[in-house]
């Protein structure tokens, strides 16, 4: 029985040096994630990230993103304020003739004060009937009723002042001190004149994201950019919507990585070497530097046959820390959200498993003896 322990041992040293690859470990090799690739009918493109590779690839559609539509550029408009629908006039009418049509005797002035505009942009005025005067400002309507009055009562002097309604305020419905709806004083209130009206935004949210909601589209773009770039301070419109919210894009870091988990965006754009640095770099006992993998898929729209496109929906591009264009190129390669960043096992690692396993079973061989 003893004569066949060393031969038991023998076919148990081989089974694990066999199975090697299939040892508990944290993180798949790149061998295996990119074994279907070669097949001929492959569903998986692979692309080394390399200086020569980064022109190809600036040209292909983004992926991860929302179902906004980009962001509404700075249009310049005059400080006018312009009546509209639901907004509330105050005549105040002055005529000093003795027998007035508006004023009872020794008095000189008349005031008609919160007159709604109408749905049809029209208010009433004594002996006038109705008057259109949305999308005038407060100076030309009251010149034309002035005018239309004077027709009848030419010694009256009309003053008019208007109080934004409904149509003419914006909601700003959260990520700022003091949310609420706000007046549009004038045709240029901007974004950033409706935020700095709440508050600002609020202290506790990662790189803040401006949504603005108009007429069942979104668009959206980071509060940073707006302040770097004033184009970008959109002019608001009544019935305009804006959110103040943190940035929800993510990116997974999954392997031997120092970290396993959802890492959010802290700036509009993240490299590839930014993202190494947002999880803290790689585990140095277990990790493959030179197959970092970004697993990324496209919409079937985005495929092409040519490189003005990937080849295939799923994607993998490989990163390799170990080189100089490696690491040059994963500084300018852009990580989008919903990417996977996968660092994936060094082959050493399952070697030294495999020794370890040895070794137990040799420990276990030297008490059997």
């Amino acid at each position: 029985m003893l004569r066949l322990i060393p031969l038991i041992f023998k076919a148990i040293i081989l089974t694990i040096l066999i199975t090697a690859c299939s040892l508990p470990r944290g993180a798949a090799l790149q061998s295996e994630i990119l074994s279907t690739s070669k097949a001929s009918n492959s569903k998986l493109a692979v692309y080394p990230v390399t200086k020569e590779f980064l022109p190809i690839f600036a040209g292909w559609p983004a992926t991860g993103v929302s179902g906004s539509v980009g962001w509404l550029r700075h249009v310049h408009n005059d400080h006018t304020s312009i009546i509209a629908v639901a907004d509330k006039i105050t005549l105040v009418i002055w005529d000093n003739e003795e027998n007035s049509l508006l004023t009872a005797p020794q008095q000189k002035v008349i005031p008609i004060a919160n007159v709604t505009v109408s749905p049809e942009g029209s208010v009433f005025v004594p002996y006038l009937n109705q008057v259109k005067i949305a999308g005038l400002s407060d100076e030309a309507a009251r010149q034309k009723i002035q005018n239309k009055l004077e027709k009848i009562i030419p010694s009256a002097q009309v003053q008019l002042t208007s109080i934004p309604g409904a149509h003419r305020s914006v909601s700003l419905v959260g990520g700022v001190v003091s949310p609420g709806n706000y007046p549009i004083r004038d045709t240029h209130y901007t974004v950033l004149n409706l935020i700095s009206q709440g508050g600002g935004a609020s202290p506790a949210l990662e790189n803040p994201q401006v949504r603005l909601i108009r007429a069942g589209r979104v668009y959206t773009t980071s509060l940073s950019s707006i302040y770097a770039n004033p184009s970008l301070d959109s002019v608001l419109k009544g019935d305009d919507k804006v959110i103040v919210q943190r940035d929800k894009r993510f990116f997974r870091s999954l392997g031997a990585a120092a970290k396993e988990q959802l890492i959010y965006f802290e700036e509009d754009k993240i490299t590839a070497l930014d993202a190494m640095a947002l999880i803290g770099g790689i585990n140095d006992n277990r990790a493959n530097p030179k197959a970092i993998l970004v697993l990324r898929e496209y919409p079937n729209n985005a495929v092409r046959q040519n490189t003005s496109g990937p080849s295939n929906t799923r994607s993998v591009f490989v990163i390799d820390l170990t080189s100089s264009d490696g690491l040059f190129s994963a500084g300018k390669f852009t990580i989008n959200p919903n990417d996977t960043v996968l660092v994936t096992e060094s082959p050493i690692t399952a070697i030294n498993t495999v020794f370890r396993v040895i070794g137990s079973v040799f420990g276990i061989s030297n008490q059997l003896k």
